[in-house]
């Protein structure tokens, strides 16, 4: 017999496990179908971020920037460290207990917010009696109907042609987090937010770090100015960055990857690496989901087709994160998943794209809310600019990480923030205060006369709004 809910999420990752939570949270009996499995094939919710992306990812940029600092920085502190040694599998194992406790902490919210879990793949089966009838495929099978149906099925590498992932020799960003030794000659193709936060990890580690990028432009959705700061300070740190590429064949060996490609004068290249990693991007995940049977609408690019508030061309049926529109961050699906549950619930939820702030965690962080200089110029918008290096910050100084800058654009005449941009130390936690006075549409002058804690590296924040009317303090 069929259990009967209100709402079910099908996917766990960020976008289905919070819209689960908010759903239960406004009174709705939710469930919630997740397929992950842990290494004894037991329920591990969370998704692409926490199993093989964002948490695994930031474990390892920690622990290998903590191997990079005692090998490099510490002598400047007056810490000699002396016969420095790597245990990655212990490395490896404290990232999979990070990833563990994550996976815990999920199955614990749902059963205090009384959500009900199916470890599973969920399927619609068909439309029925006003609502939907969902299988869940794995371990013991259910059958489940819900008036409302949130799809949150996230999204899966893209492989290159004729380059299929093997996940020992070409690996995804499943297998970058994997690797059981660190490779004397690493390749990456795509320099884009996972191909860089990878390439960061394993060249701290000790490998010789090849990026690949089939685009002319550095990180072309980031702001110029602190686009080409990253890659002078990356090409510093010795990741080698060739732009404009055009990968040819790509072939794997016994215990090496061969890859033939043009670089962007046209003359013809080949590199041999120990392994490969490939990140050029990311495609909606709707395999099994059998949409089919109930007509679910997919765009030409394969996205479920989603209108400005996530619902679906079916009743009731709404779809977040990944497998939707818009940018690819677990943030934007929290946001999608709340919003979806309380517009089930007859509110107003919200999501603002112009303010879902961009991290890439490599060192230096780099951090961007709203529009870049390009895209003002593009749009013939009149704006003014402000900037401040981290060296003249003094909670940076002693920190040892004066790298990078912050940069505030306004416009010109109303002083309104349109965007900011940080490159340098802990950048992720200071573009929030971008976000928050984007949100309440303050002006550059706000964040001027807000008192900041000295010394602290927000103070660079201030310093560069200050900028924008050409009156900072301590540049």
């Amino acid at each position: 017999m069929a259990k009967n809910f209100d709402v079910v999420v099908i996917g766990g990752g960020p976008g289905g496990y919070i819209a689960a939570i908010r759903a239960a949270q406004l009174g709705f009996s939710t469930t919630c179908i997740d397929e992950w499995k842990n290494e004894k094939g037991g329920p591990a919710p969370g998704g692409t971020c926490t199993n093989v992306g964002c948490i695994p990812s930031k474990a390892l940029l920690q622990s290998s920037e903590h191997f990079e600092h005692a090998g490099h920085a510490f002598a400047d502190h007056g810490i000699e460290v002396k016969g420095l040694g790597l245990n990655l599998g212990r490395m490896l194992g404290r990232k999979d207990t990070v990833v563990k406790q994550n996976n815990d902490g999920i199955l614990f919210l749902f059963k205090k917010n009384k959500v009900a879990f199916f470890h599973g793949r969920g399927s619609f089966v068909k439309a029925e009696g006003g609502g939907y009838e969902i299988a869940v495929a794995g371990g013991t099978p259910e059958t489940i109907t819900a008036k409302h149906v949130i799809i949150a099925t996230g999204s899966n590498p893209r492989a290159l042609p004729n380059a299929a992932f093997d996940e020992k020799l070409i690996l995804s960003n499943t297998g970058a987090l994997a690797i059981g030794e660190v490779p004397k000659k690493l390749g990456v193709i795509g320099a884009g937010v996972i191909g860089l936060e990878m390439g960061s990890v394993w060249r701290r580690l000790g490998a010789e770090v090849t990026v690949l990028e089939a685009l002319p432009a550095f990180l072309g959705a980031v702001d110029d100015q602190i686009a080409k700061e990253a890659n002078k300070l990356f090409a510093k740190q010795g990741l080698a960055i060739h732009l404009g590429v055009k990968i040819g064949a790509v072939t794997a060996g016994n215990n090496d990857v061969t890859v033939e490609y043009a670089d962007d004068k046209g003359a013809a290249q080949k590199a041999v690496f120990d392994r490969l990693i490939i990140s050029i991007g990311r495609i909606p995940n709707t395999t099994g989901l059998n949409g089919e049977a109930v007509g679910l609408k997919l765009d030409e690019r394969g996205f479920v087709a989603v209108d400005d508030a996530c619902r679906t061309n079916l009743p009731n049926v709404w779809a977040v994160g990944d497998v939707v529109r818009g940018p690819m961050l677990a943030h934007k699906a929290e946001e999608e998943g709340v919003a979806v549950a309380e517009r089930i619930a007859g509110q107003h939820g919200h999501v603002n794209f112009n303010t879902i702030p961009w991290v890439i965690y490599t060192s230096p962080e780099i951090a961007w809310v709203g529009k870049t200089e390009q895209q003002l110029k593009a749009e013939g918008v009149a704006f003014k600019a402000g900037t401040f290096p981290f060296m003249a910050n003094g909670r940076a100084r002693a920190l040892g990480d004066t790298s990078g800058m912050v940069k505030v654009l306004a416009d010109a005449r109303s002083d309104e923030i349109l965007g900011v941009h940080i490159i340098g130390p802990m950048a992720s936690e200071l573009i929030s205060e971008a976000v928050v006075a984007m949100e309440f549409r303050a002006s550059s002058e706000d964040i001027a006369r807000i008192c900041h804690a000295h010394p602290s590296l927000s103070e660079a924040t201030k310093e560069a709004a200050l900028a924008v009317d050409k009156r900072s303090l301590n540049f």
